[in-house]
C-alpha cells in the first residue's frame, strides 16, 4: 500500500507577520522538519503545496523524494491548498499536515498509516478524543473532499459530512497538535 504525503504550506501567515514554512525552529525549517516527518513515518512521495513563499529548493530533501506543487489561488484559503494537493497526488492514500504543527511527529503519522493497512479509509488523529491533525484520506475519497475544500476549510467538511467512514486515532500520548499562529506561540515553541 502506497501512502504519500502532503504539507500545506501555502500561507503568507498574517497573524505571524510572514510565512510559515519558512521559520526556523531548533535549526530547521518547519517546512523541512514536516517533510522529514512524513518520510519517518513511511510517506512517499511528500508533496508541498506553496503559495506565499517559494519553496522549490524543499525539492533537495535527504530524507525523501519532494515533490513541490504552486497553488496561485494560494489567498483563497486553505481548500485551494487541499485540493490542489490532492488533484497531484497518485498514490493509494495521503497523510494530510499543515505545517506549523512541529508538535506532531512521525510516531502519530505511523498510527495513522498503520490504521489505513489495516482497513481504515480515513483516520483522523485525535487528541483526549478530540480531531486534529494530521488526517489520513485514502484515493476513494479525494473527490469529495476536494469538492467540500472551500475557503480556509480543508478535509475538515468531509470529515464532518462522513462520520460513518472516519477512524479515530488516538494520538496524545506522542504528539501534541497545537499549531504556531502568532510570534507568542512560537516563543512557547521554542521554550522561551
Amino acid at each position: 500500500m502506497t501512502v504519500a504525503g502532503l504539507v500545506l504550506a501555502a500561507g503568507e501567515g498574517r497573524r505571524l507577520g510572514g510565512p510559515k514554512a519558512l521559520l526556523e525552529l531548533d535549526g530547521e525549517r518547519l517546512v523541512d522538519r514536516t517533510v522529514r516527518v512524513l518520510h519517518e513515518a513511511g510517506c512517499s512521495p511528500v508533496y508541498v503545496v506553496a503559495g506565499a513563499a517559494p519553496l522549490q529548493d524543499a525539492v533537495a530533501h535527504e530524507s525523501g523524494p519532494v515533490r513541490v506543487v504552486d497553488n496561485p489561488d494560494w489567498p483563497t484559503g486553505m481548500g485551494s491548498s487541499v485540493r490542489r494537493g490532492l488533484a497531484e497526488v497518485g498514490e493509494e492514500a495521503v497523510v494530510i499536515m499543515v505545517v506549523d504543527t512541529p508538535g506532531i511527529g512521525a510516531a502519530a503519522v505511523r498510527r495513522l498509516v498503520d490504521a489505513f493497512a489495516t482497513g481504515a479509509s480515513v483516520a483522523v488523529a485525535t487528541y483526549d478524543g478530540a480531531p486534529r491533525n494530521p488526517v489520513l484520506i485514502a484515493r476513494e475519497h479525494f473527490a469529495d473532499v476536494s469538492a467540500l475544500a472551500v475557503g480556509d476549510v480543508g478535509a475538515r467538511a468531509f470529515l464532518a459530512a462522513r462520520p460513518d467512514v472516519v477512524t479515530p486515532v488516538e494520538c496524545s500520548d506522542v504528539a501534541d497538535p497545537n499549531d504556531i499562529d502568532t510570534r507568542e506561540d512560537l516563543r512557547a515553541a521554542r521554550g522561551c
